[in-house]
């Protein structure tokens, strides 16, 4: 059972489009976890034809996943959590994880983590492998390479280097070409 939390943690597309109301956002990481492409999408960014791919969080205990961490009203706790869930659906659990703040300040937050025995999850590939599945998918909610390239955004926006997101992205963009 997950406990309620006034936090929620975006490390994928919660970082640039949240859909939610909140009364704060916070830098902050998640310490011994790291961000991979390594979850499929059939229902945003591909189809079940043609899976896309999107972020998950692996526990990595040498890496830090930097992300965004949003307060949330407690009145508006639930109705968020419906929304997330249906918006998470494709193979994500909700889990609780400490989430730290420059300050050192620490406060636990709601996070979606996709693990791989859910039947959405493709596992560890290759960057160029991943970025030419992600070239060739489309979804719902739009091309996948659109995906890659708005989360490279918000991480560079928020300082955050991420190795593995911005090798996928290279080789997205290399494909444009």
């Amino acid at each position: 059972m997950v406990s309620k939390s006034p936090w929620i943690f975006g490390y994928g597309s919660l970082m640039w489009r949240p859909d939610f109301p909140f009364v704060q956002s916070r830098i902050g990481y998640i310490r011994g976890w790291r961000r991979v492409f390594w979850q499929g999408s059939t229902d945003h960014r591909g189809t079940p034809d043609a899976p896309g791919r999107v972020v998950t969080i692996i526990a990595d205990e040498r890496e830090n996943c930097i992300g965004m961490a949003y307060h949330i009203a407690p009145e508006r706790y639930g109705e968020t959590i419906e929304i997330l869930d249906y918006r998470e659906k494709g193979g994500y659990r909700l889990e609780v994880l400490p989430v730290v703040f420059e300050n050192n300040e620490q406060v636990f937050a709601s996070v979606y983590i996709a693990t791989p025995d859910n039947p959405e999850f493709l596992g560890q590939a290759e960057p160029e492998k991943i970025a030419r599945q992600i070239s060739t998918s489309r979804g719902p909610s739009g091309p996948n390479d659109e995906y890659v390239i708005k989360l490279a955004r918000a991480l560079r926006k928020i300082g955050a280097n991420d190795p593995h997101v911005f090798e996928v992205e290279r080789w997205v963009r290399s494909l444009k070409i």
